[in-house]
Order: C-alpha cells, then structure tokens, then sequence
C-alpha cells in the first residue's frame, strides 16, 4: 500500500509557553480525531511529530493514524529549526519508501511546519539537507507577529501567518491542516497523484494568512 506520509515540525520553544503551546496540543488531537473520521484518511495517511526547542526530537515515528498516540508537548528553551529540517530528511530517508521498478512507494510527504520565532541555530545547514529530498506540498505557518515569514520562505513557497497564537486562531490553522491532509489523501486515492501547491487545497480561513 502506498502511504500518505504526513509530518508536523512544532515549534516547543520557550516563547510557546502557556496557551500556545496548550492550543497546539488540542489542534492535533483534533486533527487526529477529524482524520480518524475520514475513511480515505485512515486508509493512506501516516503521522509523525517533531518538535523543537533547544533541540529537534522526533517525538512521533511516522504511525498510521489508528494506532497515533497524543505525543508530550512541553515549551522551553530555543528554536532549532536548522536542527529540525535536518532531522526531518533523516526521518524521511529511514521511513519512506522509496519507488523502486519493483515497487511502487509512498506518497510524496506533507510537511506542516509551525513557529513563533526566529531560528536560533544555523537553519542554512538544515535547509541544506532538506533540499536534498523529495517533498510533496510543504507550509510553512509563521504564528503571531514574531516569526519572520522571509525566513520561511527560504523553506517553501507556501507561507502563511497567523496573527495571534491565541486558541481560536491555533485551533483554525490545525483545522484547516487536517482538511489538507483529508483533500490530499482523497486526491492519492483517486489516482491524481501527489499535491503540488496550495491551490489543490481547500481555501485557509480567515484566521490563516497566505504570505506572497
């Protein structure tokens, strides 16, 4: 079966502390709840959680969604998001399988990134890594006026910035990230192949800004 690999790049750094950080924790398990539901989802979409701080951890390998188990998120420290994307190409290139002529492989990934900040360690170096592999659609979220969306576009094309890191606005980009995935996941399904850009997918809310 070719999976749907879907991974989300949290930033857990010091400034998260407190709500953010407690809305994030409800935006996936309501992300995980709403794909539950969604039999194409639960057929093709795998989930995996990486946080970073001081330092990036895989906290979630890539898991189908039945078996998806809430990861502990906690905020402190800095925002390794160098760290981050070097750590997601080398989670890519353990988990993924790759076509091969014998074998059809997985989907290209999905890749939600969201941060509050400014990368505190070299991202150059992380970036240069995750350039190196495959992605399918990769959105980068700046959340609230302190991350900077020039930084994000160095990572992808398709940036968009929340005005606030409050519970409502969190809960409304987490929401909008599961219909993402729903879409994509319909889209494999049906034989349409891999999502490229943001049009293919259902239109942010008002709370999510896409940055041009």
């Amino acid at each position: 079966m070719r999976r749907l690999p879907v991974y989300l790049l949290l930033d857990t750094s010091g400034s998260m502390y407190g709500e953010p950080i407690e809305s994030v924790k409800n935006g996936v398990q309501n992300l995980v709840a709403s794909l539950r539901s969604d039999p194409y989802a639960l057929e093709t979409a795998y989930l995996s959680v990486i946080s970073f701080d001081s330092d990036a951890k895989q906290l979630t390998p890539l898991t189908e969604l039945s078996a998806f188990q809430q990861p502990t998120l906690n905020a402190s420290g800095c925002t390794s998001l160098g760290g981050a994307l070097k750590l997601l190409a080398e989670c890519a290139d353990r988990e993924i399988t790759k076509t091969t002529a014998e074998v059809k492989g997985d989907w290209k990934p999905l890749v939600f990134i969201m941060t509050d900040g400014e990368p505190t360690d070299d991202l150059n170096k992380g970036l240069e890594e995750f350039n190196k592999r495959k992605w399918g659609i990769v959105v980068a979220c700046a959340a609230g006026q302190a991350a900077n969306t020039d930084t994000l576009k160095k990572i992808t094309e398709c940036v968009v910035q929340l005005d606030t890191t409050d519970s409502a606005t969190i809960k409304s980009f987490f929401k909008w990230v599961s219909s993402s995935i729903s879409t994509s996941s319909m889209k494999v399904e049906d034989g349409f192949g891999d999502v490229k850009g943001l049009s293919e997918l259902p239109p942010p809310p008002p709370e999510v800004n896409i940055v041009v």
